[in-house]
């Protein structure tokens, strides 16, 4: 059982930026890709970005790209997404997650998730 836990959420004005951190609980935490979500009031659950164990490559959702960058330190066992440019738009609760698989996009993909962390941007 992977045990992931979020930090770094906040309050911030439209055009700032927050660094959202996910600590992992597993040794092998390299070996897992690793995924951040949100999730909107109202709206489902939607991909932001996600990047494999080796960091090969990164991927991410249109609305986020050119803000945001994913990153990882395995032997932090530490999963980062960098925010930047935030818009109120970006407002969510974000989740990191953890897949066994070397590419995963879709939320069904991931095994393990974290509880979660408020990002709010206000005008």
């Amino acid at each position: 059982q992977v045990q992931l836990v979020e930090s770094g959420g906040g309050l911030v004005q439209a055009g700032g930026s927050l660094r959202l951190s996910c600590a992992a609980s597993e040794r092998t935490f390299s070996s897992y890709t690793m995924g951040w979500f949100r999730q909107a009031p109202g709206k489902e659950r939607e991909f932001v970005a996600t990047i494999p164990g080796s960091s090969v490559f990164t991927s991410y959702a249109d609305s986020v790209k050119g803000r945001f960058t994913i990153s990882r330190d395995n032997a932090k066992r530490t999963v980062y997404l960098q925010m930047s440019s935030l818009k109120p738009e970006d407002t969510a609760v974000y989740y990191c997650a953890a897949s066994r698989r070397p590419i995963a996009t879709a939320d069904r993909q991931y095994d393990y998730w974290g509880q979660g962390t408020q990002v709010t941007v206000s005008l």
